[in-house]
């Protein structure tokens, strides 16, 4: 996937017609967004099995430090995956069509994408066990994926509508709305 807003002008290239390719809409219809909205949802499922059963175990051998830590950690993680997952279900209520743009800002404006990251050092984290430091470390690869997206959606959306003012342009837009892509 490239990290770029793709723009199309006419055939020959002479005219001044551009029109910007909707990127959440191929994106979201995209098996790469199937895949992401997957691992998400799949780490999410991962986390919760993990802290119900083998981290709670896992937890009962660590001293006062190491607990507090623990804890620590699993609410951190918890609360990145809830946001993570939250992401990912708006920006397929959006592609479907289940939310207008009204709706969609406001639900956007509760997702918080920079607070949720890697958080100070906390005493008795190098007690912390070897499962939880992984699901820690893969919900932190994801949400700076996440974020590159968000950040690329966010790019996209203040970037003034450019109208097609040439047949070809013009054709690719009937063509696009025609098969649902727009």
């Amino acid at each position: 996937m490239s990290k770029r807003l793709f723009t199309m002008g006419n055939a020959a290239g002479t005219g001044t017609g551009r029109q910007t390719v909707d990127f959440l809409s191929k994106f979201t219809a995209s098996e790469q967004f199937d895949r992401v909205f997957k691992e998400g949802m799949g780490l999410v499922e991962e986390t919760a099995n993990y802290l119900d059963g083998p981290g709670r175990a896992d937890s009962k051998a660590l001293d006062r430090s190491g607990a507090i830590a623990y804890a620590t950690e699993s609410m951190r993680l918890t609360t990145r995956l809830m946001q993570l997952a939250s992401w990912l279900l708006l920006q397929r209520a959006i592609a479907s069509g289940e939310l207008g743009s009204e709706e969609a800002r406001k639900e956007k404006n509760r997702i918080s994408l920079s607070d949720i990251g890697r958080g100070n050092n906390i005493p008795g984290a190098d007690q912390l066990p070897e499962g939880l430091n992984e699901l820690v470390e893969r919900s932190l690869r994801l949400l700076e994926r996440i974020k590159t997206l968000d950040l690329m959606i966010q790019r996209q959306q203040q970037q003034a509508p450019v109208t097609a003012d040439n047949p070809v342009a013009s054709q690719l837009d009937q063509l696009a709305r025609a098969f649902g892509t727009r």
